[in-house]
């Protein structure tokens, strides 16, 4: 098998049958490149031989997806230990993409962890740790070995803060010598002793090769990879200056001259400043994570619960599903729940941003790290470990940090091959001052390339977007808006219209019953027993209102026989025997049920902003049914933000026109699309966005999926259902439609501080380099500016945590 000609394994879920085995097998040798595929039905596992340099792993994933079909994927994050700039991120990146099996690889240098999307047939994580040890860096599990990661960073940092110290020790006598030789500073008392070479020898030579030996060492894994990074800068200007040094001292041998032309200094407080400046990053990179440890911070560490009738107190991570727990007045709730016993009012401003404690009774569902106010409280444990909110929102947080903005892939392309472009100039700059500006002045030459080596180091390129989007979503997600990866952050400050479902979004989407309307001699009772038994089984809000109000008058429910929910038009049941139909006009007439006497009230009913239901019973109009659904109090104010930020606000709903327009004016809405069916919503955003327009959908019910999932920008009400969480791509914890206009503040905040971190990363070296070439930047100037340069960039960053809404 030639290098280009390459096999790949995946595991396939879907198959039923040999047909659907050929079917992806002929799908598959029609790509062009594949040199032959066959699917093992029984394994469902396929085996692909294809040129490498024509097409790849994600070209068959895509194949069978199109085919119906699903492909085995999963995914894991790497910590990393080592990396000192952006090639080394762009370089583990490739080696890890270039593993048979990998899918997706993503290296975020400020977070210093590895993102791997993988197959499991294929590849494992072993190998993946082995690459990337390979290429000169360490790796581990980061659930694993989380803490791992934590005391290795800490010791690295302890270590580098001690050669510092021991650096600059040995660096202040040299830059003492250095500086009293200037005209203006002769004043300056200076021992004879630092003035012979031998003792400037003796003193660069423990900085040179005990402290910069992380840069030799990181200079020959990257040269050895074929590739180049900080460290071969740092390596080749300071040993040029150092070596060119000890070749000089050996020429002073016989000589009484004071060697005031040595370049020991140079290369000593080159290290000297770069090490302070890897400290300064450190440090600030640590400070970009807060908003994750906050988070964490919320959780309980113990719980109280009951087991076998013993009252226990166990750490939060052997809490089960079931469990019932005790919670105390001003205890944190451990995990996710529903109150089994007991009455409080719960903070859950963590969660909802909202100060005003909930009041809570039996039924009610209770959110780990929420506070247990006033009452004594039991708790039945129903989401625990990672299956709670918290962890959720955890998560979501991590993977938003862990991502990358499509803003970033310049700045990537960039430091791939920023290095052999760097020491191609240096030279360059050496030789047009050695024979052209100062011919065979050999020490004015190589100061000059020693100075475009160290300016030109590429940390703040690399630095420059993950720093500004952790902070920014990491800032985001304390004030209840979750972005799920950098390119949603990116994209949400380009929307121009914005499309708000009516129920749950713009309105509280818990209606209540507010007329009843029997018809054809029928009691009210018997009339609302059956609507409401019908009704039981469907979980539209609407439904929900009708039954909680049916209930409320005391009226019996009895069992539903069959039930039939019909999308966008109502729902179908058999009740004691009884066909009862509920829902729209269009219901009615696709059953031919005359309804045309009936109409006017309901008009006036709709009119009020009330929905009205129309009620069928065997095949008969036997009455209707309104309930009322209010705005939020916050929806007005939102939408008139939204507007003030030249955003086009449409709201979107099933309902009728009537109610809807009604809704929409109380709101303030101009643009209304009413009566739309599910997929209609869909329909909806892609002919906004077939207009040129950039949409975001926000809703919060399963109907509202389909239409997050198309929007350029998905935005689900986190007070809704998980599905349409799982559609979007921000979720808006607390239901406020304020959180939107919140949601695009951030996002241009953070995009402007992105901007801003990139022009000085791309201006520093555009300036930079050209300055020290034509000799106006001495190399520890250039040291200092490139040590300095990449903490000014992670110091940018960080004023996105500092951001008020």
């Amino acid at each position: 098998m030639s290098e280009a000609l390459k096999e790949a394994n995946l595991q396939i879920v879907g198959m039923t049958c040999a047909a659907c085995a050929t079917r992806i097998e002929k799908g598959l040798k029609k790509i062009n490149g594949v040199e032959d595929a066959s699917v093992n039905f029984a394994l469902e596992r396929t085996s692909i031989k294809y040129d490498s340099t024509v097409t790849n792993i994600n070209d068959f994933k895509e194949k069978i997806k199109n085919l119906g079909y699903e492909v085995v994927s999963e995914k894991v994050e790497l910590g990393i230990i080592g990396m000192t700039c952006a090639a080394c991120s762009t370089r583990i990146e490739k080696g890890l993409n270039k593993l048979e099996g990998v899918t997706k690889a993503n290296v975020n240098l400020a977070l210093e962890t590895a993102t791997i999307e993988y197959d499991p047939s294929s590849v494992n994580v072993s190998d993946m740790i082995s690459r990337v040890e390979k290429l000169g860096y360490k790796a581990s599990l980061k659930d694993e070995k989380k803490e791992d990661i934590e005391d290795i960073k800490a010791r690295e940092l302890e270590t580098q803060k001690g050669k510092f110290i021991f650096s600059l020790i040995l660096s202040v006598p040299l830059l003492w010598a250095m500086v009293s030789h200037f005209s203006f500073t002769s004043f300056i008392y200076l021992p004879e002793m630092l003035m012979n070479p031998w003792v400037q020898l003796a003193l660069a030579t423990p900085v040179q090769f005990i402290v910069g030996k992380q840069f030799y060492v990181g200079a020959y894994k990257a040269l050895r990879n074929k590739s180049a990074n900080m460290d071969v800068l740092v390596a080749l200007g300071t040993s040029a200056a150092y070596f060119y040094s000890i070749y000089l001292s050996i020429l002073s041998i016989g000589s009484n001259e004071h060697m005031v032309s040595l370049y020991f200094e140079t290369s000593a407080v080159l290290i000297t400043l770069i090490i302070l400046g890897k400290l300064f990053e450190v440090r600030a990179k640590g400070r970009s994570s807060e908003a994750i440890k906050k988070l964490m911070g919320l959780q309980a560490k113990t719980a109280t619960i009951v087991r076998d009738g013993v009252e226990l107190e166990v750490p939060l991570e052997e809490v089960l599903v079931g469990d019932i727990l005790h919670i105390k007045p001003g205890e944190k709730v451990p995990v996710d729940g529903e109150i089994i016993e007991g009455r409080s009012a719960l903070d859950e401003s963590m969660l909802t941003g909202e100060s005003i404690p909930v009041d809570k009774t039996v039924g009610d569902s209770v959110i780990g790290a929420t506070i247990n106010k006033n009452g004594f409280i039991k708790v039945k444990a129903t989401k625990v470990g990672r299956d709670t909110a918290l962890a959720q929102i955890i998560k979501v947080v991590e993977e938003a940090q862990g991502s990358k903005a499509p803003i970033q892939r310049l700045a990537d392309q960039i430091s791939g091959i920023f290095v052999p472009i760097v020491v191609g100039i240096a030279i360059i700059t050496f030789l047009v001052w050695y024979f052209m500006v100062d011919p065979g002045n050999f020490a004015e030459a190589l100061e000059k390339l020693i100075a475009v080596l160290v300016i030109a180091c590429p940390c703040a390129l690399g630095l420059a977007t993950p720093t500004s989007i952790m902070a920014g979503s990491g800032r985001a997600a304390e004030f209840g808006i979750l972005f799920k990866g950098g390119e949603h952050l990116e994209m949400t400050h380009r929307l121009t219209t914005i499309l708000l479902d009516k129920t749950g979004t713009v309105t509280n989407g818990k209606p209540t019953l507010t007329d009843v309307i029997v018809e054809n001699g029928m009691e009210e009772n018997q009339f609302l027993s059956l609507v409401g038994t019908s009704e039981k089984q469907s979980e539209h809000p609407l439904a929900e209102a009708i039954v909680a109000g049916i209930k409320e008058k005391n009226i019996e429910l009895t069992n539903v026989e069959e039930f039939e929910a019909i999308p966008g038009f109502g729902i179908q049941a058999k009740v004691d025997g009884n066909v009862v139909l509920a829902g729209t006009r269009k219901l009615m007439r696709k059953n031919n049920i005359n309804i045309d006497h009936a109409l006017p009230k309901m008009e006036s009913l709709e009119a009020s902003g009330k929905t009205a239901m129309l009620i069928a019973i065997n095949n008969q109009y036997a009455g209707m049914v309104a309930v009322a659904d209010t705005i939020k109090d916050t929806s007005k104010q939102a939408i008139k933000r939204l507007k003030e930020m030249g955003l086009e606000v449409v709201m979107i709903t099933g309902d009728n026109q009537r109610t809807a327009e009604a809704i929409a004016k109380e709101a303030g809405i101009d643009h209304v699309v009413a009566e739309v069916l599910p997929e209609g919503k869909a329909e909806e955003v892609k002919r906004l966005q077939q207009q040129g327009k950039k949409v975001a959908m926000v809703g919060d019910g399963i109907n509202d999926a389909p239409a997050l999932a198309t929007a350029d920008i998905g935005m689900a009400i986190g007070t809704g259902t998980d599905v349409a969480m799982e559609a979007a791509d921000i979720t808006l914890i607390r239901g406020d439609l304020n959180s939107i206009a919140d949601a695009i503040f951030m996002s241009k905040k953070t995009i402007r501080n992105i901007k801003q971190n990139l022009f000085w990363a791309f201006g520093y070296n555009t300036l930079g380099i050209p300055i020290a070439a034509l000799g106006f930047l001495a190399p520890w100037l250039a040291g200092a500016a490139m040590a300095f340069s990449s903490v000014s960039v992670v110091l940018n960053a960080l004023r996105l945590q500092r951001v008020k809404l």
